[in-house]
C-alpha cells in the first residue's frame, strides 16, 4: 500500500519532492524499480519510506549523476557566452568613456532576475571574421522580473555599433511589443542608440524603413498599445531622428543627466539646415526636457537612480489596463492628517506649498512626483492611500498662487488620462485662482490646450474625487473635476472658497467705470468694501447648504474620508459611450 504525501521542496527549484511509504516487506532492488517509475511519471524526486526508514529514492539527486555535456553542447555553449560579452573591445572602452553601464549590468540593475531572451544569435557571423560584427544584433530583448512580476525588455547594447539598430533588431521589437501585450505584461524600453544604422549592408537595393513590417512598424505598435500595458522608457544617450519618437511614445519617460538627449535632428545637421549652433546638452538634453517641452518625466543623477526608479514606478502600474492595481501594507502618513487645517493661510492670496497637504493625505514615503520641473504651478504623482495607488492632481500656489497656463493644462491632460487609461483613482486638491490670462498666454493657446485639461477630466472614468481646499475660480474648477465634472465626491474643507471668479476680478469686473471715475481713496475703500459684500456670496457653508458640494468636512478628517471613499468606489463601472472616440488629442 502506497501513502503519497509532500515534504517540502527537492533540490531542483520550485519541484516537490514526493514521500511514498511502502509496506516493510518490499525488497531494495524491487523499491528502487517502482520509485524511478513513480519518479519518472510524476516529473518529480521520489523517495520510498518503510516503517523502519528510507527504503529508496529516485528523481534529480540521481539524474544528476547523468548529465552528459555533449561537444555539440558545449559549441553553442561558447558562441552564447560570446554573444553575451558584447561587441568589440573598442565598443566597451567607449562606453567606459563616457560613463556608461554595459547594457548586461544595466539590466542586473533593475531586474530581480532575467527570465530569458530571444533572439540571441540575431546576425550571428555576419561578417567573415572571427570576431562578432552584431552580437544580437545590437539590441537585447526578453523577459525579467521584478518583485515577482514579468516585465518585457528592450535594451540598445551601445558597444554594437553605437546602439544603432538593424533589420533584425528591429525584428525582435516589434516580435517584444506584441508579445508582451498579448502576454498582459509591461514594456520597458533601455534606450541607447544612435538611431537607424545606415551602413549599406543593413538595406536591400529600393528598400526603405517604411516597409509594412520594418521600423515605422514599431512606433505603430508603440501607438495602438498606448493604454494596454503600461510602456516605460528609461534613455541612457543621445537619440536622435526618427528614433527619438521610442522615448516620447512611452507613458513615462526618464532620463539619464549628462548622459541622455533627444532631438528630431543632431547639431551637426541642425547647423548645416538651420545656421543654429548649438549642443546637443542645449538641443535636446534632459534640462531642456524637464523644464521646457515636458517630455521627461523625471531627470535622475545616474544609473543606479534610474533603475530605482523603474522599480519604484512599476510599484503603482497595474499588469495591463484591466489588471488589479498592486497594493503595499498601509503606513501613517509622513506627516499628522489631523494638522492639515493649520498648513492652509486664511488669506485666499497667502502662498503654502501643497506638498504638506499631500505628505498628511498619502501614506509615508509613497509619494512619487512626476514632472516636477514642468509647470510647477500643477503637481502631479503617485502615492498611495491605505497601501492602494492613487493619482494626485494639485494647484501650487508657492508658484504664480496655483494659477493654469497653457502647460500645466497640458501635463494635467496627459497625466489624468494616463491614470484613467490604467484604472488608477485620482485626487485633485483644487486652490486655484482660474485659468491665466493675457496675452502672452492666449498666443500660448491658453484656450486650446486648457480644453484638453477639462476634457481629460470629463472623460476619465475611474473613481475620482475634488477636494477644494482654498481657491476655486472660474473655469479652474472644470479642470480641477468640479461638481459638473463627474466627480464621485466633491469634498470642501472649511477654507473653500467656489466662486465664476476671484474678488479682486469681481470688483473690477462689476464696478469698473465707477471705479475709473474715484479718486485713490475713495477708490481704495470702495474696493474693500465691494471685497468684503462679495465674500458672503462665497460663503461654503451657504454653498454646502444648497448641496453644491457633497460634503463640507473638518480639514483633519481628509484623509479618513478618502481613504473610506476610494474603498466604496474600488469596484466603480466604466460606462461605453456610443461614438468611435473624442476628437480632442493629448
Amino acid at each position: 500500500m502506497l501513502d503519497r504525501s509532500p515534504t517540502g521542496r527537492a533540490t531542483g527549484p520550485g519541484v516537490d519532492h514526493v514521500k511514498i511509504t511502502v509496506r516493510g516487506d518490499t525488497d531494495e532492488e524491487t523499491a528502487r524499480v517502482l520509485a524511478t517509475a513513480l519518479a519518472e511519471h510524476l516529473g518529480r524526486p521520489v523517495e520510498l519510506v518503510a516503517d523502519d526508514g528510507p527504503v529508496a529514492e529516485a528523481g534529480e539527486r540521481e539524474w544528476d549523476a547523468d548529465h552528459v555535456v555533449t561537444d555539440r553542447e558545449d559549441r553553442l555553449r561558447e558562441d552564447v557566452e560570446r554573444v553575451l560579452s558584447g561587441g568589440p573591445e573598442r565598443g566597451h572602452e567607449k562606453i567606459d568613456a563616457l560613463g556608461k553601464l554595459f547594457v548586461r549590468e544595466r539590466i542586473d540593475r533593475i531586474f530581480d532576475e532575467v527570465a530569458y531572451e530571444d533572439g540571441t544569435f540575431a546576425r550571428f557571423n555576419a561578417g567573415d571574421s572571427d570576431e562578432l560584427a552584431f552580437p544580437a544584433d545590437g539590441l537585447l530583448t526578453g523577459v525579467g522580473r521584478i518583485h515577482g512580476r514579468e516585465v518585457f525588455f528592450a535594451a540598445n547594447d551601445y558597444t554594437v555599433k553605437a546602439g544603432s539598430l538593424g533589420q533584425m533588431g528591429v525584428e525582435k521589437e516589434i516580435r517584444l511589443a506584441e508579445r508582451a501585450v498579448e502576454a498582459g505584461a509591461p514594456i520597458l524600453r533601455l534606450i541607447d542608440s544612435t538611431g537607424a544604422r545606415l551602413d549599406a549592408s543593413e538595406r536591400e537595393e529600393g528598400g526603405s524603413h517604411m516597409d509594412r513590417y520594418r521600423g515605422g512598424r514599431m512606433f505603430y505598435n508603440q501607438c495602438i498599445h498606448s493604454g494596454q500595458v503600461p510602456q516605460i522608457g528609461v534613455l541612457y544617450g543621445p537619440d536622435i531622428a526618427g528614433s527619438a519618437y521610442t522615448p516620447v511614445f512611452c507613458d513615462y519617460l526618464v532620463m539619464v543627466e549628462e548622459i541622455s538627449g533627444m532631438a528630431i535632428a543632431s547639431p551637426r545637421i541642425v547647423e548645416a539646415m538651420t545656421g543654429e549652433s548649438v549642443t546637443m546638452q542645449e538641443l535636446g538634453g534632459p534640462d531642456v526636457h524637464a523644464t521646457q517641452s515636458g517630455s521627461a518625466d523625471l531627470v535622475v543623477p545616474d544609473e543606479d537612480a534610474a533603475a530605482d526608479a523603474v522599480r519604484d514606478l512599476l510599484g503603482y502600474l497595474p499588469q495591463t489596463f484591466d489588471a488589479d492595481l498592486p497594493t503595499r501594507t498601509p503606513k501613517p502618513p509622513a506627516a499628522n492628517p489631523k494638522g492639515l487645517d493649520s498648513v492652509i493661510p486664511e488669506e485666499p492670496n497667502r502662498a503654502y506649498d501643497v506638498h504638506e497637504v499631500i505628505d498628511r493625505l498619502v501614506d509615508r514615503d509613497s509619494w512619487f512626483e512626476l514632472k516636477p520641473r514642468f509647470a510647477p504651478e500643477l503637481v502631479t504623482g503617485y502615492g498611495r492611500i491605505d497601501g492602494s495607488p492613487v493619482g494626485i492632481v494639485a494647484n501650487q500656489p508657492t508658484h504664480v498662487s496655483g494659477a493654469i497656463f497653457p502647460d500645466s493644462a497640458e501635463k494635467g491632460a496627459e497625466f489624468v488620462w494616463i491614470c484613467d487609461a490604467f484604472g488608477i483613482p485620482l485626487v485633485y486638491l483644487c486652490d486655484t485662482p482660474g485659468f491665466m490670462v493675457g496675452s502672452a498666454v492666449e498666443r500660448e493657446g491658453i484656450l486650446q490646450r486648457g480644453r484638453k485639461f477639462i476634457y481629460a477630466t470629463s472623460n476619465a472614468q475611474v473613481p475620482k474625487f475634488c477636494v477644494v481646499t482654498r481657491k476655486a475660480y472660474g473655469a479652474g474648477i472644470y479642470a480641477m473635476c468640479g461638481p459638473s465634472f463627474g466627480p464621485d465626491a466633491t469634498l470642501a474643507l472649511p477654507s473653500a472658497e467656489i466662486s465664476v471668479m476671484g474678488p479682486d476680478a469681481a470688483v473690477h469686473a462689476l464696478f469698473g467705470g465707477q471705479l475709473e471715475e474715484m479718486d485713490d481713496e475713495s477708490r481704495a475703500q470702495f474696493v474693500e468694501s465691494a471685497k468684503a459684500e462679495f465674500q458672503e456670496f462665497v460663503d461654503v457653508r451657504a454653498q454646502a447648504s444648497t448641496m453644491q458640494v457633497d460634503e463640507l468636512l473638518a480639514a483633519g478628517d481628509l484623509r479618513e474620508q478618502l481613504t473610506q471613499r476610494l474603498r466604496t468606489f474600488r469596484n466603480k463601472r466604466r460606462v461605453e459611450r456610443d461614438r468611435h472616440h473624442g476628437t480632442v488629442l493629448f
